[in-house]
Order: C-alpha cells, then sequence, then structure tokens
C-alpha cells in the first residue's frame, strides 16, 4: 500500500464537559477499514465530526488529522478531500437517480452520461438513472448514496453506521458491496459502528472505546 495515501489521528484527543471523552492515536492505511466500536454516547460520530472538520463548538478538541502527508485538521471536508456516508443515504429529493450521481462527479461534459450509466451497472442499478428517489427501497438508495460518495473521488471515506437502517439481509449485502469497492478504490476508509457484524466484514483492525 502506498503510506502517502494513509489518514492518520495523531494525539487526538476530544473533551466534553470537561470530561475526556475519548483520546486516540490510529494510522488508516489506504485500501483497509478501520474500525471504531463502542456504545452510543463514547465519542464514535464525534470522533468522525473532528476528522471531517464539523465538530460542535461544544467540545474541545486537540491533536492532528493527516490525510496523504497533509494536515488536514478543522478542514471542512469539501477541502479536504474526505467523503462521509451516514446513517441516512441523504439523497437529494428533487434530483433523480442520475442528477444525484451527477452531483458527486468532478466531470459534466459530454463523458458525464457514460460515467452514470457504468456507476449505475455497477451497483446493479441500471436502467434506473431517470428513477425519483422517492421510490426507491432503502437499499437502492443506500447504494446510489455509496457510488455518488465513489464518483466525487474522495481521497478517505469516513462511514457513521451507514448500514443500521437496513434489515439484516441487505445490511450484510450492503457492507459487501461497500468494502469491495472502497478496497478496489484504495481508499483509506474509518467505520464507526456498534455492530460486531459491520467490524467482521470490513476485515480491518478494531479499535473498541
Amino acid at each position: 500500500m502506498n503510506a502517502m495515501r494513509d489518514l492518520q489521528l495523531t494525539a487526538v484527543r476530544l473533551c466534553l464537559d470537561g470530561r475526556v471523552l475519548l483520546a486516540i492515536d490510529a494510522t488508516v492505511r489506504a485500501g483497509d477499514v478501520l474500525t471504531i466500536m463502542g456504545p452510543s454516547g463514547s465519542g464514535k460520530s464525534s470522533l468522525l465530526a473532528f476528522v471531517a472538520g464539523f465538530l460542535p463548538a461544544t467540545f474541545t478538541a486537540s491533536g492532528t488529522v493527516w490525510l496523504a502527508g497533509q494536515d488536514i485538521t478543522g478542514l471542512p471536508a469539501e477541502r479536504s478531500g474526505v467523503g462521509l456516508l451516514f446513517q441516512d443515504p441523504l439523497l437529494f429529493p428533487h434530483l433523480s437517480v442520475a442528477g444525484n450521481l451527477r452531483f458527486g462527479l468532478k466531470e459534466h461534459g459530454a463523458g458525464a452520461a457514460t460515467l452514470i450509466d457504468e456507476a449505475l451497472q455497477q451497483i446493479g442499478l441500471a436502467g434506473f438513472a431517470h428513477r425519483d428517489p422517492a421510490t426507491l427501497s432503502g437499499g437502492q438508495k443506500a447504494r446510489v448514496a455509496l457510488m455518488r460518495l465513489l464518483l466525487s473521488k474522495p481521497r478517505a471515506v469516513l462511514l457513521d453506521e451507514p448500514f443500521s437502517k437496513l434489515d439484516a439481509g441487505l445490511r450484510h449485502e450492503m457492507r459487501e458491496l461497500a468494502f469491495g469497492h472502497l478496497r478496489a478504490s484504495g481508499l483509506p476508509t474509518l467505520l464507526v459502528t456498534h455492530d460486531e457484524a459491520d467490524a467482521r466484514d470490513a476485515g480491518g483492525p478494531v479499535i473498541v472505546l
């Protein structure tokens, strides 16, 4: 793996109301998924917010976030190149499936339609380009959200329990799809979850808070 694509958390410390919520040092290698596990309130999502540059002012934070050798501490995701997936797919309801994918594309020329068609084939949704997101199932929405993220060409990915709202069968299917694409893309990925199955399917190192 190329170390210059790694995501590194150096002496990261988050405090809330004068109490240390978490303290962590970690390196997420390019193409690996590092899982952070812990109960609600343990600081998992707050850690992702810190990495993505939108930690609420109610927290006190210290430490450094490095991505590909660059200090991105405090930078918003759109500047740092960090991509995020949440529990809710957060598709734009006023855009078609193709419109949502086009939003992630950095290319908007004549080849955009071809890229979108290819992307839909990769997630098993060929022919869905003109569908309204409201007509999609939960699993289909999750697939579109994943591909929209990948088309934006992030340098690292943060996953905030993105499979938790799917039923058991779909969770396993979606984990395989997501982790397969993320590994193939060589992206360092940080996953927070309370689900042991997420950690098992991620197949990488695990930190328990």
